[in-house]
């Protein structure tokens, strides 16, 4: 099920069968690297970095060597395979700075389910989309702001449309420290929630939609696997930052 290659931020092991980040490492060696291009241009060292479904770490790996020893990354994944994964790399890389939960993040503290799935299948492990399960693992469903951080200068969502409920339960944090958020916005029915509740906190929205084909992967190999596909995000910067971004603003009223 498993394979390890040496990819372009470290040591991975991934999924064969993982038919997106799993596919893209095997082929490319990196996965969506036109995310880590954008995150290369703000992140600094000692920054405290919150990762929610960090999957098997590989935008985690980077992150957390940007973000050096002085730094502190918290990675949460709540399929325990997946974890797993996330956990290997972590270790891999020798990545002390790292804090792993196999925890899923939302607007309250309670549980939710987490289906029993066939890891030696091909799925997309990264798209699994929570709250609808009735059957499986019951997982911690945690606030962010029940960790009480001390810092947070950058917020990094890829949670399968739980992304507006997760900031509900990061409000204190995110009133405090302000940080820069970069959050998937890829299920168009609740676009203009999550967009309002952005706003709501005072957040400039910046449209950004990495390829996942990058001409100038890690392994150059030439062939495009996925086609056009591309994943859709959104920068947030809080507005009293100065800004000087590059892409596509949206425009709220």
């Amino acid at each position: 099920m498993n394979e390890l290659k040496d990819c372009r931020w470290g040591r991975l092991l991934y999924n064969q069968h993982d038919i997106y980040i799993g596919r893209s490492l095997q082929v490319y060696g990196e996965f969506s690297e036109g995310e880590c291009d954008l995150f290369k241009q703000f992140v600094q060292p000692g920054w405290t970095v919150v990762e929610m479904g960090a999957n098997i770490g590989s935008h985690t790996v980077p992150l957390a060597k940007w973000i050096g020893g002085k730094g502190r990354l918290y990675a949460f994944e709540p399929q325990r395979i997946v974890f797993q994964t996330l956990c290997a790399n972590i270790a891999l890389n020798d990545l002390l700075n790292v804090v792993t939960f196999q925890q899923a993040v939302g607007s309250q503290d309670g549980a939710i389910i987490v289906p029993d799935l066939n890891y030696g299948s091909e799925n997309n492990f990264g798209g699994l989309e929570l709250g609808r399960f009735q059957k499986g693992e019951r997982v911690p469903l945690v606030t962010l702001d029940s960790l009480s951080l001390d810092a947070c200068h950058f917020i990094k969502m890829d949670i399968e449309g739980m992304e507006r409920e997760a900031i509900v339960g990061a409000q204190a944090t995110i009133q405090r420290f302000r940080p820069l958020l970069y959050l998937e916005n890829d299920r168009q029915d609740r676009e203009a929630d999550l967009i309002r509740t952005l706003a709501s906190l005072g957040y400039q929205m910046y449209h950004h939609y990495p390829p996942l084909f990058n001409p100038q992967n890690y392994f150059k190999e030439t062939r495009n696997i996925f086609g056009s596909l591309v994943s859709k995000n959104l920068l947030c910067v809080h507005q009293s930052i100065p800004q000087q971004i590059n892409l596509p603003k949206i425009e709220w009223p």
